[in-house]
């Protein structure tokens, strides 16, 4: 059984509030080294739509509240043995809570719910199903958050088992960027998170692919050269507005 390596990434605002994502970043995300791309919205602009698109042969998107394209308001992908709901956030009454995100899951039936619209990373997890929240990518701004960190997740899937990276530039730190490692089981009442903290520099030149078991097989130019850092400490965000 191969896994099945996706990206998510959510409020780009590329270049309406951002005018790129960063280099870090950009540098390691290079087209079809991905099996799947799921972009939460709020792109900003139809070249970054077609930067996204071009990063994998399946791309699937959900309309963000600033979108004018006719994307789906809500979507349910299935990638190996997890359904994989997908919606902006912003419909999500108060933003980012988890009773009200929780209700949306169940309206999908979906064992992963994923959200943007705060503009900062969280996982959360209720009666064996997980909610994560991607941050935005490029660190645009919010009007709760005038200068997130940048951030995406990169979710690694086999069979029933999720590892999921993290990864935040942190500006402090000169062009260097943390990695988060977390692990679940489809169904689990809990996550785990690996190790504590390590860094790795933005610029490198290697693969973008997590250590461990089974790695998915993405060609050695797509990451840095140290192995992605595991189990960086990123704070938990709170409640916010896009």
């Amino acid at each position: 059984m191969n896994p099945d390596l996706v990206l998510v990434v959510g409020d780009m605002f590329v270049p309406s509030r951002s005018p790129d994502i960063p280099e870090q970043f950009k540098s390691i995300l290079i087209p079809n080294k991905l099996q799947h791309v799921l972009s939460l919205g709020n792109i900003g602009s139809v070249e970054s739509y077609d930067w996204l698109k071009s990063l994998s042969n399946d791309f699937h998107c959900v309309k963000g509240d600033y979108d004018e394209a006719d994307y789906p308001e809500k979507k349910v992908v299935q990638i190996g043995e997890f359904k994989i709901g997908m919606i902006h956030g912003h419909q999500i009454l108060p933003w980012g809570n988890l009773d009200a995100l929780a209700s949306v899951q169940r309206e999908l039936g979906c064992d992963i719910l994923l959200s943007g619209h705060t503009h900062m990373f969280d996982l959360k997890n209720k009666d064996g199903k997980f909610y994560l929240n991607p941050g935005s990518i490029s660190g645009s701004f919010s009007s709760v958050s005038p200068s997130p960190s940048p951030s995406f997740i990169l979710m690694v899937l086999m069979g029933e088992e999720a590892t999921i990276y993290v990864y935040a530039l942190n500006e402090s730190k000169k062009g260097k960027f943390e990695v988060s490692k977390l692990e679940f089981t489809k169904g689990a009442n809990e996550f785990k998170k690996v190790e504590e903290e390590e860094e790795a520099e933005g610029e490198a030149e290697g693969e973008a692919q997590p250590e461990g078991e089974a790695q998915p097989e993405v060609p050695a130019d797509t990451a840095p050269a140290e192995t992605p850092a595991e189990g960086a400490d990123i704070a938990k965000p709170t409640e916010g507005q896009a």
